[in-house]
């Protein structure tokens, strides 16, 4: 037993260190691309830094993924950061979609998730869809529209509600049908 715990572990072990050395250049963390807010909505403003570019370091951004195209990182005096805007489109449709960084020098690749909510952002003219026409129950083609035919059959179901029950109250007394 102990030999095949030991086996397993080496085989874990080796595993996870050949996955560690083929993993990409890019990535989230310190040095990934930092997307603020994480969820934005239809016409909100984004902002996107990173510190991997270098200390004076500028990189082009692309949120193609979601409709907004390409735009600049510029390098900034904060922690050696560069950083860069978009709008998200109006059109935007709501999901998670990867935004990416590719730094000027050395071709460095950033990513970051931007989330877009149903809701408009803040101050932004998108407008909030809101939910209109009737609820599918099944129901309304069975009672129609015609007030006259629904108390009709209103007045039927009655009928036999009482009668049923007249019914059944003589078959109680014993007085048969």
């Amino acid at each position: 037993m102990r030999r095949t715990v030991r086996l397993l572990t080496g085989t874990a072990l080796a595993a996870a260190a050949a996955g560690l050395a083929a993993a990409p250049a890019y990535g989230g963390g310190a040095s990934g691309l930092d997307v603020y807010p994480s969820t934005a909505s239809p016409g909100g403003q984004v902002s996107v830094n990173t510190a991997a570019c270098g200390e004076k370091g500028s990189a082009v951004g692309d949120a193609g993924s979601v409709g907004a195209g390409t735009f600049t990182l510029a390098p900034s005096a904060h922690e050696g950061e560069a950083i860069g805007q978009f709008r998200v489109p109006a059109g935007a449709q709501p999901g998670t979609y990867e935004i990416v960084a590719t730094c000027a020098a050395g071709n460095l690749r950033v990513t970051g998730d931007l989330t877009v909510a149903m809701t408009p952002a803040a101050g932004s003219q998108a407008q909030q869809l809101q939910p209109h026409g009737s609820v599918k129950t099944g129901v309304g083609a069975a009672l129609g529209t015609d007030s006259v035919q629904t108390t009709a059959g209103v007045a039927a179901l009655a009928v036999a509600a009482a009668g049923g029950t007249w019914l059944l109250h003589r078959r109680a007394r014993g007085d048969g049908i």
